[in-house]
């Protein structure tokens, strides 16, 4: 018989977040599996809009709980923290939670000397990415550990003031609502310009004259847009309407870097159609989505519409736009005019890009119970029981063979036919009071090759135990977690047992891996 020379066995793939062992409580007083440190602030981190309240955690008890555990893998797993905030601000496009995130790790390390890992500066300047972040990073620094703002701190800004500001930046960000002006950050971070772009030098020292001197302030000569603007904020208020309606007026105010919101105080008076058709072909992507009502409202004319559709539902604007698809949800439920539900409906299908087409047959739950119908944000009106509507139906809808179920108290299966609307079978969701996962799956689970369940994972105790026992241990369940709460409905981090987090469709191209027999590592490896 052989002993060595023989076939090993293939080894189960495992995802990452993992579970310690240790049980806890859910919200709800189900069984809940507690995950390690790295694994609790991923799945916070991706779901976490800093200072917003969930349905059972303050914003401050979350902002809290998000802090302490930056500052204590800043220590112990500095490497990988580093990673996951420069994921964070850029394929995760999650602004604020990286910011906050650098920061934190920065005094962490600072204040107990540490050396080893990633520079401070490399990471502070990685969650830059905006011309308005070195500011609002500063802002939240004084904010919370006063004005004795630490070298590599301002190393790091620095290093993102070289590559962020351009005339069209000081435009758009350096207004006076800010509490730190373009001005103010270039004294206190002491940046140089880059010596490779020529242009710089003199466009910080305008930056600088536009913040202390403004009524002497003249912009470089070099910078075609600044010049362009200053010559239209030269034009005085009885003729400034008789630029917009000329036949010139949008390619003069593109070239003067005049967006929508400068427009109206420009004007001086509303923004009606001629105004909105003028600075509409300067606008980007997710800024037209933004103002579809605004559009309707000034009644700007069917031709401009159907360039505003064909722009946002263009894929490359979609791709470029890096928005999360519950954006074009909410612009869908507010948009007054049907002219752009279609425009609407196929941008959502292109934000679900990376959404795979899963082979066999694939039980796929989304939870509707109360829990999940807080809303992501103060901001928005959207809920995380509709961002989980969306994610769970275009599975289905991608997916060979799907059953689609909801649950809540209850769980019922949902009808759709392939090739349907998103949009259209999100009419048929529900609001299902408690979470009763656990009989949601042993209703359902009837054989599936997979099981993926969309929630929360704040399910109601059940004696049968917890949702993924209902299932084979040879049949891989999913749960994508929306929330970021710290107990699990399940462990995860095992053979068949995956749990991933976050409002973007980039979780699930962990399964295609996971279903080849490759690892699924943290993106930000995965991505190296």
């Amino acid at each position: 018989m052989a002993r060595f020379n023989a076939r090993a066995a293939k080894p189960r793939p495992v995802s990452r977040v993992t579970s310690t062992g240790r049980v806890l409580r859910t919200y709800e007083g189900g069984r809940g599996h507690e995950r390690d440190a790295r694994s609790e602030l991923f799945l916070l981190a991706v779901a976490n809009f800093v200072s917003q309240q969930t349905f059972y955690e303050s914003g401050a008890d979350r902002d809290d709980r998000f802090a302490k555990l930056v500052r204590e893998l800043a220590l112990t797993d500095p490497g990988w923290t580093a990673g996951l905030l420069g994921w964070l601000r850029g394929e995760g496009n999650l602004r604020t939670a990286a910011l906050v995130g650098a920061a934190e790790y920065v005094k962490a390390r600072l204040d107990a000397g540490a050396t080893d890992g990633p520079s401070n500066r490399q990471v502070v300047d990685s969650v830059l990415r905006r011309p308005d972040e070195p500011g609002e990073l500063l802002a939240y620094w004084t904010a919370t550990y006063g004005r004795n703002v630490p070298k590599p701190v301002k190393r790091g800004i620095a290093d993102a003031v070289r590559r962020l500001y351009s005339g069209k930046s000081l435009l758009k960000y350096d207004t006076a609502s800010k509490g730190y002006r373009f001005g103010d950050i270039l004294n206190l971070v002491h940046a140089a310009p880059d010596p490779a772009k020529p242009w710089q030098g003199e466009l910080f020292r305008y930056a600088l004259d536009r913040r202390h001197n403004p009524d002497t302030a003249v912009p470089p000569a070099s910078s075609r847009t600044l010049a362009a603007h200053r010559e239209l904020m030269a034009v005085p208020v009885a003729q400034r309407r008789a630029v917009v309606t000329s036949a010139e007026g949008a390619e003069r105010l593109a070239a003067a870097g005049m967006t929508w919101e400068a427009l109206a105080g420009w004007l001086q008076g509303p923004m009606d159609k001629e105004a909105w058709e003028a600075v509409i072909p300067s606008m980007g992507a997710m800024a037209l989505v933004r103002n579809l009502r605004n559009f309707d409202e000034a009644g700007v004319s069917d031709e401009v519409a159907a360039q505003v559709a064909a722009r946002i539902s263009d894929p490359a604007e979609v791709a470029r736009s890096r928005q999360f698809p519950f954006r074009y949800l909410a612009a869908y439920q507010h948009a007054p005019s049907l002219r752009w539900a279609y425009p609407l409906e196929q941008a959502l299908g292109h934000s679900l890009a990376n959404v795979p087409a899963l082979p066999g047959r694939t039980l796929v739950l989304v939870d509707r119970s109360g829990s999940m119908w807080s809303r992501l944000s103060d901001r928005s009106q959207l809920n995380r029981a509709d961002a989980a509507a969306i994610f769970g139906t275009a599975l289905a809808l991608r997916a060979k063979d799907a059953d689609l179920v909801e649950f809540g108290t209850t769980s019922r299966r949902l009808a759709f036919g392939k090739g349907e609307s998103v949009l259209k079978i999100l009419g048929r969701f529900g609001d299902l009071g408690g979470t009763d996962t656990t009989s949601a799956v042993r209703a359902h689970y009837r054989g599936q090759d997979r099981v993926l369940i969309v929630t929360d994972e704040q399910y109601a105790y059940s004696h049968h135990g917890d949702p993924t026992e209902q299932v084979p241990a040879d049949v891989p369940v999913y749960t994508w977690n929306l929330a970021g709460y710290r107990a699990g409905h399940g462990p995860s981090g095992k053979a068949n047992r995956h749990v991933f987090g976050g409002l973007s469709d980039a979780a699930f191209r962990m399964v295609p891996l996971l279903e080849s027999a490759r690892d699924a590592d943290w993106p930000w490896a995965a991505a190296a």
